[in-house]
């Protein structure tokens, strides 16, 4: 049911369009003079405007201006008994939709509404596209300035210019299909759509069909035609999440689309050619899959003409504090919620942490505790049942240390500190605070080790 702001200041005239745009089922608003209707139009934006063009006061024309003038795009349909070209042309240069002379019947104006109706769906159409590109752009941006981060960013601004097929990899949960809408939104075929199909959610029949189509009658329960993923994307971006899923059988046809572009639907033996470039995901190793006879060695090579691999949270901890201000921020904003804040302690403990699951974990974190803990300060002792996996604390290094029979406590010291300053990579501050000593002692004995390691290197070769 649409709403159809009538204005005339002839009752007669109003009470004929409401009985007859009632009967179309259609909310009649009706008002004697365009002032009033004004008010109701901004804020109750009606879906159609219907006006007389001569009105006491505000006329249909000078109504129209102002709506515009106020950014209301609704449709406005003139109506008038002294129809002129004049009047006509200024309408039209305003942006009405109709103009339309009376007397004119049920069926001449209800066609006319029904046009504007379909005008007024395509703008609220394009808004909510425009809305939703803008919040993509806008709220979902990529973030990370880490070492680990940094060369995944320049590789999407450098590959979103190309039409080659991307093999993006990396752990569950690490944003690989963020970095393939970040792909596609800078890419020249941002205009056009972007289609995901999750390939692990589907059996192989349904796979196929999903994937390239099916014609009426190709199989049972095919009641009518379906256009398939790759030829709605046609100009686009085709994302295949968790490519590795796809059966061995399926992924020959894949391969083929791919090389040549073209295919056909189920049922069909008419040849289509489309322009779809395929991103596809995946957080196994596909040269494994390959070694084990899961994934076809030529389509593998196929999809990843271009790869990208993306990190796991654990190695690009310094993104950390910025993706919990985002995550936080963004949730508040969405909710209208006081926002926790996260002592330096919290920060420093969720740094620390090892993010099994990666971003999104973080993301479900920052969502637990903007609505259960919002307005409040966050420590770091309310955070251990938040997590899903064990903190990480001073004693964490030991984990796996096996010391030899007779080590003596020296020995076992320094195999623990080389243990922990490999795991960090070498990063000593990472080190002395997993290790709970500072810093300064952690380099003295560094130090000392190293002088000890060279005066034993001396004596060996003097002694050859």
């Amino acid at each position: 049911m649409a709403t159809i702001c009538v204005i005339d200041d002839q009752a007669l005239m109003r009470e004929s369009l409401q009985q007859a745009l009632t009967l179309a089922d259609h909310k009649i608003i009706a008002f004697d003079n365009a002032q009033e209707a004004l008010t109701f139009i901004k804020q109750s934006h009606p879906d159609v405007v219907l006006t007389d063009l001569k009105l006491t006061g505000m006329d249909g024309v000078a109504l129209l201006r102002e709506m515009r003038r106020l950014g209301l795009e609704t449709p406005v349909v003139l109506m008038t008994a002294f129809a002129t070209v004049s009047t006509a042309v200024e309408a039209m240069k305003l942006g009405a939709f109709d103009y339309v002379q009376k007397p004119f019947n049920a069926e001449q104006i209800g066609i006319v509404i029904e046009r504007a109706l379909r005008e007024r769906n395509l703008l609220r159409d394009n808004e909510v596209l425009q809305r939703t590109v803008e919040d993509f752009r806008r709220d979902r941006r990529l973030i990370g300035d880490s070492p680990a981060m940094k060369p995944v960013l320049e590789k999407v601004e450098r590959l979103a210019q190309s039409s080659a097929t991307v093999l993006i990899t990396g752990e569950s949960g690490t944003g690989k299909e963020m970095i393939a809408r970040a792909l596609h939104a800078a890419s020249p075929r941002a205009d056009k759509p972007m289609l995901c199909l999750n390939c692990a959610a589907l059996s192989s029949t349904l796979l196929e069909s999903e994937l390239f189509g099916h014609e009426k009658g190709a199989f049972t329960g095919a009641d009518r035609l379906r256009r398939g993923r790759f030829e709605l994307a046609d100009g686009g971006t085709l994302l295949l999440d968790e490519v590795s899923e796809i059966e061995i059988g399926l992924q020959a046809k894949l391969l083929r689309v791919l090389q040549e572009q073209e295919f056909e639907r189920v049922g069909s033996s008419v040849t289509r050619r489309i322009d779809t470039r395929v991103i596809a995901t995946t957080n196994r190793d596909l040269r494994d899959w390959v070694r084990r006879g899961k994934f076809r060695e030529d389509l593998f090579y196929r999809l990843s003409v271009l790869l990208i691999e993306v990190p796991p949270l654990r190695e690009r901890s310094g993104d950390i504090p910025t993706l919990l201000e985002y995550f936080i921020e963004s949730i508040c904003a969405r909710d209208a919620r006081p926002r926790p804040t996260l002592s330096p302690e919290a920060i420093r403990m969720l740094s620390e942490y090892r993010w099994p699951g990666n971003v999104r974990e973080l993301e479900n974190l920052c969502e637990r505790l903007c609505v259960l803990e919002s307005g409040r300060t966050i420590r770091p002792e309310l955070l251990a049942s938040f997590l899903s996996a064990p903190i990480k604390t001073a004693s964490a290094p030991l984990e796996g240390l096996e010391l030899r029979h007779g080590s003596i406590l020296a020995d076992a010291e320094k195999e623990l500190i080389m243990r922990t300053l490999q795991r960090f990579s070498g990063h000593r501050e990472k080190t002395a605070r997993a290790l709970g000593i500072g810093l300064r002692t952690l380099g003295l004995k560094l130090k000392k080790w190293r002088e000890e390691d060279a005066v034993r290197s001396e004596l060996t070769v003097a002694t050859v």
